[in-house]
């Protein structure tokens, strides 16, 4: 296992668009302009050139270029890129050897544009000097398929008129007349032109029709296509050469993640699910598995720590809820070797009120400073007796869980723990597991209703199977199983539908596959325990929901809720007493916080804020100055509590305590216009 940390990264913030690709009209440096349209200019993708340009520092464009050299480095582990250094050294191979012929540097010429793409020919055959046809290079290359290429194919350049530079031969734009010294022939005739070269060479002859060995030519003796379409593929290779994700993540993350993460986006996959707890509160569900999880070394011990961070949004992008999570793995070496062929996951979940919303959940590993990002559309349902069924959950494992546990836990249905892979992939002697829920039905809907489930293969009908609801012990979850022995491998989507007297009343669906491999890596799993459903915890963040979505009435009541079951919790007081301030209900402030102002430890600084400020409302100035100091003294200078101090000597009529105060703040902060106009004010009071 590698001793060095590289790995994924989670972390949660806000929801942002990627901005327009719109290229930006400041001019490059010019070490970044030579970077950009000769250094790679053959092997950068048109995202990544877009992206490029977007940036707007040196910082942004030295980061961006680490990022775009370590994304196609053949051995990440290793000291040295193998990909760069060759990349390089083509480029000068080009510059010395495939420019002599041309005003220009070989970098520039067709020769050196397919040299720098493809690298070393497997062989070269030049022919040169022969009378009747002008000089040739065949180029022949093998082992290309992972560009899209044949296994074996040519290259071919011409010298026109057996002077200047190489061009790039194009068998159906050029035809074998290009080739011919001399002769004159129908640029419409390749019969006659391809029986004069192969009098003159046979090799030369076959390569003009087409570039691929053993490939028949195009009908009635012209050329095929199929060799000017390699062309293409070969010349939007940098399409291809690398998952150019990375560049997009890049530019929408760069002022969300601390400069040293983010030229070290890692690709993830996901599963989000939104279930009903039994309080009937919804929770999101998920599932992230990172392309890798690197981490360090030391004595033995193998450990990382992630720091995740979520984010939910309004679809117009209002905050709703965001929360920091930190996660510390710590393994021994037999553990790590058992799970070093394993993929990792974590898995977790939240309350989210009724809405549609955007989440964001970045991951960042904070020993090889790589992170990762997951981000989907959620529909949370409004609370009703309407029937609605919840998306399946394709399982490969589901697990009985103990009946008297009360705790909640990521995909833990009824009494059961439904385990999911992002990918959906299974083998032949595997059970599938469908698992949803069924919310909103009715005594006699479980009696007559029933539940379908219907397996498609190419779009055909495969297998399908119906049950009463009523069968189903723990509605409203829905559990079946499907062994998928009879399933041939390939890929397959499952309906599931509700059928009200024989007519479909809810449906969901999702998509697997059924592979040919021995076997699939299971995950092993990071998974979060949280308290059982009805826990004060819940009203507590459904609360804060309402607040930041200006419910202020509904997130009192959740509040008080979660207060009366945990009245020494200064987190709940605080969120209360911000409604209560937000509402002018300064007396209800003053009475939630007055325990915490009496305890014999210092109050926490937002306590104090508040009591201060509900104070200044309620017009008992002496008391909310008194409030103040005590907060600066534990706390320190803060700028808006000073000028709340200066406000309350200024309504107590103490002007020049006014001034002193107010002239302390802008000595600390100058730029705050406000406060001007105050000691303006002030200034006039005196004069007039």
């Amino acid at each position: 296992m590698r001793k060095t940390a590289l790995f994924m990264i989670f972390a949660v913030l806000a929801v942002l668009a990627l901005p327009a690709l719109t290229a930006d009209k400041t001019p490059l440096p010019e070490g970044y302009k030579k970077w950009l349209d000769e250094e790679v200019v053959y092997i950068i993708s048109s995202l990544e050139r877009e992206v490029f340009l977007k940036l707007r520092s040196d910082r942004e464009r030295d980061l961006f270029i680490e990022a775009f050299w370590k994304h196609r480095d053949p051995t990440p582990n290793s000291a040295d890129n193998e990909f760069k250094t060759e990349h390089y050294r083509r480029i000068n191979y080009a510059n010395h050897f495939l420019g002599r012929e041309a005003p220009k540097p070989g970098w520039m010429t067709a020769r050196g544009r397919i040299y720098i793409i493809l690298g070393e020919p497997n062989d070269i055959e030049r022919l040169q000097g022969q009378q009747g046809i002008y000089n040739c290079e065949i180029w022949f290359y093998q082992g290309k398929t992972d560009l899209g290429l044949p296994p074996g194919f040519n290259i071919l350049f011409y010298q026109e008129s057996n002077q200047g530079e190489y061009r790039l031969y194009s068998p159906t734009n050029d035809g074998p007349q290009a080739l011919l010294a001399g002769d004159i022939v129908s640029a419409s005739d390749y019969a006659t032109a391809y029986k004069k070269l192969q009098n003159i060479n046979p090799t030369l002859a076959s390569v003009s029709m087409s570039l691929v060995p053993g490939e028949q030519s195009g009908v009635y003796g012209r050329p095929s296509l199929i060799s000017d379409m390699m062309i293409q593929k070969i010349e939007s290779a940098p399409e291809r050469m690398v998952e150019e994700k990375y560049a997009r993540k890049f530019l929408e993350y760069k002022d969300l993640v601390e400069v040293e993460y983010t030229a070290n986006y890692l690709d993830s996959d996901s599963i989000i699910k939104v279930l009903k707890d039994p309080s009937g509160n919804y929770f999101v569900h998920y599932s992230i598995e990172p392309k890798k999880l690197s981490v360090n070394n030391y004595e033995n011990k193998y450990y990382t720590t992630l720091k995740l961070n979520g984010n939910v949004t309004t679809l117009e992008g209002k905050p709703v809820y965001q929360y920091d999570k930190t996660i510390t793995l710590e393994m021994n070496e037999t553990q790590m070797t058992e799970r070093s062929n394993q993929p990792f996951e974590i898995h977790d979940m939240f309350p989210l009120i009724p809405g549609d919303y955007k989440l964001l959940i970045l991951v960042k590993n904070e020993v090889s400073k790589e992170f990762t990002s997951v981000e989907q559309t959620l529909h949370i349902p409004a609370d009703g007796t309407v029937l609605q069924m919840t998306s399946p959950i394709l399982a490969y494992k589901v697990s009985p869980v103990d009946p008297s546990t009360k705790k909640l836990k990521p995909f833990l249905m009824g009494s059961h723990q439904v385990y999911s892979q992002p990918g959906r992939i299974f083998l032949p002697k595997d059970t599938l597991s469908v698992a949803f829920q069924l919310l909103g039905l009715e005594e006699d809907l479980k009696r007559k209703g029933e539940v379908r489930f219907a397996f498609f293969k190419d779009e055909q009908l495969f297998k399908e199977k119906t049950r009463k609801a009523g069968e189903y012990a723990e509605l409203p979850t829905i559990i079946e199983d499907f062994p998928l022995s009879e399933f041939p491998p390939a890929h397959y989507r499952v309906r599931v539908s509700f059928l009200a007297d024989g007519t479909e009343a809810a449906s969901a669906k999702d998509e697997f596959d059924i592979t040919f491999a021995a076997a699939v890596p299971r995950p092993w799993i990071y998974s979060r325990v949280l308290p059982e459903a009805g826990d004060p915890l819940y009203a507590q963040v459904i609360g804060l929901q309402l607040f930041n979505l200006g419910r202020l009435d509904e997130a009192r009541l959740s509040l008080e809720r979660a207060f009366r079951a945990r009245p020494d919790s200064p987190e709940i007081a605080v969120q209360l007493a911000q409604i209560d301030l937000s509402l002018k209900r300064f007396d209800r402030v003053e009475t939630l916080l007055a325990p915490f102002l009496a305890e014999e430890k210092t109050p926490r600084y937002e306590i104090l804020n508040l009591a201060g400020r509900a104070a200044q409302g309620a017009g008992k100035l002496e008391k909310a100055i008194e409030i103040f100091d005590l907060s600066i003294s534990h706390y320190g200078v803060n700028i808006n509590v000073l000028n709340a101090i200066g406000d309350c000597y200024f309504g107590l009529g103490k002007f020049d305590e006014a001034r002193a105060v107010w002239e302390k703040s802008l000595s600390a902060s100058p730029e705050q216009p406000e406060v001007k106009k105050r000691l303006e004010t002030l200034k006039s009071r005196r004069t007039s």
